[in-house]
């Protein structure tokens, strides 16, 4: 199998999943799209033999452009940019939830900061003001009163970015200190953890305590459906458990699409690497038999 591997950044995540494609012996492709260009019929990139290639871009902006003109030049690429384009925006991600009957924190969106404080003052204190767009718990408030509502929504209107100008507002879901994060390829669960803080926040990257759990029936079901919402792939899947610990009932909040799974390898036994590339070979193969199929017909 000959394997392009987008990215703009070579981190522990892309080292695990560099290492175990070459130890199966497959052909890597590693393609910098700091360097490359991509032209309406063709691009610099090699990537005219590949057989698959997987996003592991860095940078959100850099991930949904690159993909879309991979696609359009006919190489299958994971995650596909419709994928892509409806996780990269967490407005997007909530409709393609909530369109899937996947239960979701209630949200709305505002254009102003007059409406958005209506949204704020009727979702009540505290609730929970996000970028339409961004990763790691960055630039995320939990609102405890109008005073920082009227604050933060200044700041935000000043920031000058259209993107800051469009208030995503949410309801804080009173979690047992913790959310959990699963892997799944196509809406089957690779391995799931638990990224516990005293902090509101409990992304790992926020420092958030990481311990393996086990998913019971319903969370299966939610990390399927999910999967299915944003349209399959490689997905980090998000749940929080509204009925405290082991309660068996969770809110989806957030499908990722360009996951990192370093964190998962350490907390699980799982050996996630190994199960990534399982899926890619999979993948690899069904798309090639789909093709040689048309050939036939």
């Amino acid at each position: 199998m000959r394997v392009g591997v987008l990215y703009s950044r070579i981190r522990k995540d892309e080292k695990l999943l560099l290492n175990e494609l070459r130890e199966r012996d497959h052909e890597v492709e590693k393609i910098d799209v700091r360097k490359e260009r991509f032209g309406l019929e063709s691009t610099t990139a090699a990537v005219d033999d590949l057989d698959i290639v997987v996003d592991r871009c860095l940078s959100t902006s850099r991930s949904l452009y690159a993909t879309r003109f991979i696609d359009s030049y006919g190489v299958p690429v994971v995650n596909s940019p419709e994928t892509g384009d409806v996780c990269a925006d967490k407005a997007k991600n909530s409709l393609a939830l909530a369109e899937a009957d996947v239960p979701t924190p209630a949200t709305e969106v505002a254009f102003t900061t007059e409406a958005a404080l209506e949204a704020i003052e009727e979702f009540g204190y505290p609730c929970v003001l996000k970028p339409v767009t961004g990763s790691w718990g960055r630039l995320m408030a939990k609102i405890d009163s109008r005073n920082a509502a009227e604050a933060i929504l200044e700041h935000k209107e000043t920031l000058g970015h259209y993107e800051h100008k469009v208030f995503y507002v949410q309801e804080f879901v009173d979690k047992p200190g913790r959310d959990i994060r699963v892997l799944a390829v196509d809406g089957e669960p690779i391995a799931a953890m638990t990224r516990s803080s005293d902090h509101w926040l409990t992304n790992a990257a926020k420092g958030g305590e990481t311990a393996s759990f086990d998913l019971d029936e319903r969370a299966i079901e939610l990390v399927e459906k999910a999967s299915d919402a944003v349209g399959g792939g490689m997905l980090g899947v998000d749940l929080m458990e509204v009925g405290g610990e082991d309660s068996g009932e969770y809110t989806v909040h957030e499908v990722n699409h360009t996951v990192e799974f370093k964190a998962l390898d350490s907390a699980t036994e799982v050996d996630v690497p190994a199960k990534v590339v399982d899926w890619l070979e999979a993948k690899a193969a069904a798309l090639a038999d789909g093709a040689v199929s048309e050939v036939d017909a």
